[in-house]
């Protein structure tokens, strides 16, 4: 075991594409997607304490300490009774991504939590307990915890590494405007629209118009991605509100930042990197 502070990142995640093929007898609906992460996002930071202790800071702190539940205290949790260990701990979660916005901030530092806890007391990042956690915890938290390019199918959280996405830059826009995820697949139209390619430029977002009906500020935010000069790729991630536009290079996403920073200055942006 370390006895120094373990620092992990909780990388923002992108659903590239997402298709929706039908609703499940469990409730959730089966989904093929292509995730992808970020160089950036949320930081979770795991100490030896005498007691347990967790605290939550960064600029979405106030908006999520006021919850009380918590996946980091509940991935934290999990592990403890998987593994049968019950050393207390310092978490801070250092939360820098917006709230209910699509891009699996939750389920990001839930797996940032595992893979913490998994240094502290030597677990292997493969080991098949840590995914039957992460499963539990939520459809996004596998992909989030294997934190690499790749398909989702089943709920999500059936994963095929995929690989060529590494290095494109990223501009991830938000209008500060939380959505409902069950309200956005409850008004998913139904109509299986096709299986995914694993091309980003073929495929799709389902979820695209019964998010926009929820909040049609998201519309505002892809008409504005898409004037951007560069821009490959405009997109809504997961079930929204945050949308992205893909670069050939980091540089371009910065620029393209500037702009959207300078034109509208109430929304939330994040230029970065995919990893």
């Amino acid at each position: 075991m370390n006895d120094g502070t373990i620092v992990e990142l909780a990388p923002a995640k992108l659903n590239l594409a997402l298709h929706v093929r039908r609703r499940r007898a469990d409730g959730y609906h089966d989904l093929e997607t292509l995730f992808a992460f970020c160089r950036d996002g949320d930081v979770i930071r795991l100490a030896p304490a005498v007691a347990d202790t967790f605290a939550i800071t960064g600029p979405f702190g106030a908006t999520l300490a006021a919850e009380g539940d918590n996946l980091v205290t509940r991935a934290r949790d999990a592990f403890r009774a998987a593994f049968g260990v019950a050393a207390p701990c310092a978490i801070e979660l250092e939360k820098n991504l917006p709230i209910a916005s699509g891009i699996g901030g939750g389920s990001a530092d839930a797996a940032a939590t595992l893979r913490a806890l998994a240094r502290w007391h030597d677990v292997a990042p493969d080991e098949s307990r840590l995914f039957g956690i992460a499963a539990r915890l939520g459809a996004d938290v596998p992909a989030c915890l294997l934190g690499k390019s790749a398909i989702g199918e089943g709920r999500g959280d059936e994963l095929r590494v995929v690989d060529g996405l590494a290095g494109r830059g990223v501009l991830l826009v938000n209008p500060r405007v939380a959505v409902s995820t069950a309200r956005v697949f409850a008004g998913w139209d139904g109509v299986d629209r096709g299986a995914i390619t694993g091309d980003p430029a073929e495929d799709r977002n389902d979820l695209t118009a019964p998010a926009v009906a929820a909040a049609p500020e998201i519309a505002t935010v892809l008409g504005a991605l898409e004037a951007l000069a560069n821009a490959r790729l405009v997109r809504m991630s997961g079930s929204g509100a945050t949308c992205f536009a893909l670069f050939d290079a980091p540089a371009d996403a910065r620029s393209a930042a500037a702009a959207i920073g300078a034109e509208h200055p109430g929304w939330w942006w994040l230029a970065s990197e995919l990893a």
